[in-house]
């Protein structure tokens, strides 16, 4: 029992040591109700003022640390029963099933969070919860014309050799969209849609969302696939380079059918919280309407509660009919997803 108290207390003091200063920071305000422990792979400042708004509402201190979602799994990992963490909050389904098969999540029953999220924003056993989401969707160069896409399918068409440019295999966003095209249609068709994607690649997979946004703007290619957030940038108040928008071209595909496809930002109770009280109080607070704006506002998504309006900036790129596959499946499909993309040659 006394090595077992040592462990935790040293845990304990781990966090606030990091959360002192660099990327790990803590909420300076005190707290008269305790605690709660954030492990969180998203760094925006916006996230900062709901932690602290929330400790002047309950009296509970926020502790974050921050770090790449991998990171943060492995590190609850290793410190087992001792962690001090009691949320992992990150980006995309496909790491919170990560977290899930590390088997270090714990089930919650809130009738708050079921009320407040639709079903298939939320774990089938209480395991995550969506916080925010964004939309995958098609983007074209205007001055090439408008094609005539409608679906996901259609990138695959012949019509579209040496026009594409796709960020690597390799990134979560990918991985996800082509593990929901296995959930909707199947292996062999996922597998049959890859290959006809990766023949119309104009080059080698390469950068992240912006540079393909970039590079379809400048006619280096004439079609890709990207998060609704990285556009939203381009059309925020006070936006840097605006106009790269008037060159862009939005297409939101399957709305005759399945929907866009879509990913969250989503958090989950750790097996071995230490403060779960506060720590499910603090979920549902950023379930709350006016954290949710924020929250979403704040990297340009959607709110993941119901009846919650998007921000300007993001309404601006038009509504749409979303995916409603439970975002569980997402991660259940990522290994075969994988498989496909390397044996297509989508390096």
């Amino acid at each position: 029992m006394m090595i077992r108290a040592i462990l935790a207390s040293a845990a304990a003091l781990a966090l606030a040591a990091c959360s002192a200063g660099g990327d790990e920071t803590t909420a300076e305000n005190g707290a008269e109700n305790g605690e709660v422990n954030l492990y969180s792979s998203r760094h925006y400042d916006t996230d900062l003022a709901l932690y602290e708004d929330f400790t002047k509402a309950t009296g509970i201190k926020v502790n974050r640390i921050e770090a790449k979602a991998d990171a943060l799994i492995e590190r609850v990992v290793s410190e087992g029963e001792f962690s001090p963490a009691d949320l992992l909050i990150t980006v995309d389904a496909g790491r919170l099933w990560r977290a899930e098969e590390a088997g270090i999540l714990q089930a919650l029953d809130s009738e708050v969070l079921t009320e407040r999220l639709p079903a298939h924003l939320r774990h089938p056993d209480g395991l995550w919860f969506g916080l925010s989401t964004r939309a995958r969707i098609v983007i074209y160069n205007k001055e090439a014309g408008t094609p005539p896409i409608a679906n996901y399918a259609d990138l695959a068409s012949p019509a579209y050799r040496g026009k594409i440019c796709m960020r690597p295999s390799s990134n979560i966003y990918n991985i996800s969209l082509l593990s929901s095209i296995v959930a909707h249609e199947g292996a062999a068709k996922a597998e049959e849609w890859t290959k006809g994607v990766v023949a119309n690649f104009a080059r080698d997979p390469q950068g992240n969302d912006t540079a393909n946004i970039e590079a379809v703007a400048a006619g280096e290619c004439g079609i890709s696939i990207v998060n609704s957030y990285y556009l939203a940038r381009y059309t925020a108040e006070g936006a840097e380079n605006p106009e790269i928008m008037d060159k862009i071209g939005i297409i939101f595909p399957n709305q005759n059918s399945t929907g866009a496809h879509v990913n969250i930002s989503g958090a989950g109770l750790l097996k071995h919280s230490p403060n779960r009280e506060n720590a499910i109080k603090f979920l549902e607070y950023l379930t709350e309407k006016q954290a949710q704006e924020y929250f979403a506002n704040g990297n340009n998504e959607y709110p993941a509660a119901k009846d919650v309006k998007a921000g300007s900036a993001v309404e601006a790129l038009g509504t749409f009919k979303p995916d409603t596959i439970n975002a569980s499946e997402l991660g259940k499909n990522q290994k075969e997803a994988v498989q496909i993309f390397d044996r297509a040659g989508w390096n």
